[in-house]
């Protein structure tokens, strides 16, 4: 009898894991306003400069604006000003295997926006799950065409501050800088990657 039990508890955690990802997903879903479809998106940022995406994303995140000073003078003092930026909010669950759905507006610096979707799945010491908002900064486009692509990266809490998550995603010389803040914890590094697109879609691969 003791050799049957480990197998037991073994397999019941699957359709757990099942069910988790599930509720996230379609509760998400389920709540994303209609906003894209009627031509509405959210204010427009002034400006692109270090300054004014400091008191931005501080505002969006709900973080301190010291906080996302330190963060922004890390990113900026390697890329610069970004091409593009992106606001929007996700969720994400992950045993070992994760996954990660997301939506939001893309601005360019011209002041174009678009609507952006994002999902994609993760493996390696990763768990805990979390629903959060995400402020991204997008370098190396030069049109929106070239933001509807995958990106891999390294994700996780590997740069962690003030309560936002900061990691790099990267595809040929466009990089971008998702930074998170929400409830929920996931803790370790996974690799895997992003795919971004212009429509919503479940299939995360």
């Amino acid at each position: 009898m003791s050799g049957i039990n480990p197998i037991r508890s073994h397999k019941s955690s699957f359709p757990c894991l099942r069910q988790l990802f599930s509720l996230l997903i379609c509760g998400f879903l389920l709540s994303a306003p209609a906003s894209h479809a009627q031509g509405q998106y959210p204010p427009k940022v002034e400006d692109f400069s270090e300054s004014t995406l400091v008191i931005s994303a501080a505002k969006y995140l709900g973080t301190t604006a010291e906080s996302m000073a330190e963060i922004m003078d890390n990113v900026f003092s390697q890329y610069g000003i970004p091409d593009a930026i992106i606001r929007g909010e996700e969720v994400s669950a992950a045993v070992v295997f994760g996954l990660r759905y997301g939506r939001g507006t893309l601005e360019m610096q011209s002041g174009a926006q678009h609507p952006v979707y994002w999902r994609g799945p993760s493996a390696g010491v990763d768990t805990g799950g979390n629903a959060a908002k995400s402020f991204t900064l997008v370098y190396g486009i030069q049109n929106v065409e070239e933001v509807y692509s995958r990106f891999g990266g390294v994700d996780g809490s590997a740069f962690y501050l003030g309560g936002v998550a900061v990691n790099y995603l990267q595809r040929d010389n466009i990089v971008m800088a998702p930074m998170r803040a929400g409830l929920g914890l996931r803790a370790g590094v996974s690799i895997g990657y992003l795919k971004f697109t212009r429509d919503s879609g479940w299939f995360p691969f």
